[in-house]
């Protein structure tokens, strides 16, 4: 038996977060990142020994001597501003997302080179798969069938994980050369991760890039056990709790149907949270104002990055007819994001909240990871490395 771990590349790394959910049983011995606040968490949770895998710096400067051996896995969670639909559209011509082609343009070099990884897995939004009427999508699977890889797509929502409402595309490609055990792969697409969209974005494909096509065979997760109100911090030291006038403030930005939530919830008896947007909304006189959203369902809404204040998240804390608020904290962007709470955050709020932001949510790697990726990698040690692995995706 070889006992040697797997290794992989994480592109787009961030703090880490894929690697957090390949776990121990996998050996990263590349990693890079265009930014270095990233770097620095990346880091500070992830160097052993004085000893780092991180190059900081634009992927279309990493050159594949960098890149040691072959590896068995390149993960790379390129930037979802350009494809997400709160973004300009500019879609994979952007100057952000657009850095999906110079990440292919490493993997084309490794391939020329001999040292193509076995498997290549891209994260984004689901936005993705409607980006410019499908052709984005288009171009990411063209550029798995062209090179060597047959290849499958997921639509993953965390919430099957984590208390976090956070639906994304997962690409997942494997070389031409390595053996698909029959039962990884379906006849047909099967909810409830081949959803319609992707089903939509699959039928809009060119025939060429259909033939190279996989329905991936991945079993639903037990039910989650945790909700939002499990990873409230009650004394955070990253955010303040809010004034009884700020909270006051905070109601009254509430339309008549939102105030409605809080006040039923206020009756229903038990202490619960509720996650707060601020939304540029029309009023009854069609004039734009700022509206303040909740929900109620035991799930915090989609973690953005915070460049502006209505991308903050905020969390309203109901307790019969007590009602506190503020934003939420730095460590339960983390939870929210399946790390354990050993993992070092920034200290600047800002920076610690767009480092999770921005990132993949620990658990659904691990889930892709147990399911696709190990199985084609290593069969025979797929038991073993799940057993390696630290983290949990419930708390």
């Amino acid at each position: 038996m070889n006992n040697a771990k797997p290794t992989f590349y994480e592109f787009f790394a961030g703090g880490g977060m894929a690697r957090a959910g390949l776990g121990d049983g996998w050996r990263c011995v590349f990693a890079n990142d265009f930014d270095f606040k990233k770097g620095a968490a990346y880091q500070s949770n992830w160097d052993k020994g004085g000893q780092t895998v991180l190059k900081v710096g634009d992927v279309r400067n990493v050159k594949i001597a960098e890149l040691p051996g072959t590896a068995d896995l390149a993960w790379g969670s390129f930037p979802c501003q350009d494809l997400s639909l709160a973004g300009g559209g500019a879609g994979l011509k952007g100057e952000r997302s657009g850095t999906f082609y110079p990440f292919w343009d490493v993997m084309r070099l490794l391939i020329a080179d001999g040292r193509a990884p076995k498997v290549i897995a891209l994260e984004n939004v689901a936005g993705t798969l409607t980006s410019h009427a499908g052709s984005d999508f288009e171009a990411i699977c063209s550029n798995f069938a062209e090179n060597g890889y047959r290849y499958g797509a997921l639509v993953i929502d965390a919430a099957l994980f984590v208390p976090q409402s956070r639906p994304r595309l997962f690409v997942i490609g494997v070389r031409d050369d390595v053996d698909i055990p029959a039962t990884m792969t379906l006849p047909e697409p099967m909810a409830p991760f081949h959803t319609r969209g992707l089903q939509t974005a699959y039928n809009r494909l060119k025939a060429e890039t259909k033939n190279k096509w996989l329905w991936w065979s991945v079993p639903t997760p037990a039910r989650r056990n945790a909700v939002f109100a499990d990873l409230i911090e009650e004394n955070p030291s990253s955010v303040p709790w809010h004034t009884f006038a700020e909270t006051k403030q905070l109601l009254a930005m509430m339309s008549d149907i939102n105030a409605a939530k809080v006040e039923q919830v206020k009756r229903s008896g038990r202490k619960q949270v509720g996650g707060v947007y601020k939304r540029t909304r029309l009023d009854e006189k069609g004039v734009k104002c700022q509206r303040a959203e909740i929900r109620f369902d035991d799930v915090a809404g989609c973690l953005r990055t915070p460049a502006g204040g209505s991308s903050r998240q905020v969390i309203v804390v109901v307790d019969g007819d007590k009602v506190r608020s503020r934003l939420i904290s730095a460590r339960e962007t983390a939870r929210l994001m399946g790390l354990p709470d050993e993992y070092k955050l920034p200290k600047n709020y800002n920076e610690a909240y767009h480092l999770t932001g921005d990132g993949v949510a620990v658990p659904v790697v691990r889930h892709i990871a147990q399911h696709i990726i190990e199985p084609l990698v290593n069969p025979v040690e797929k038991a073993e490395s799940i057993e390696r692995h630290p983290l949990r995706a419930e708390r």
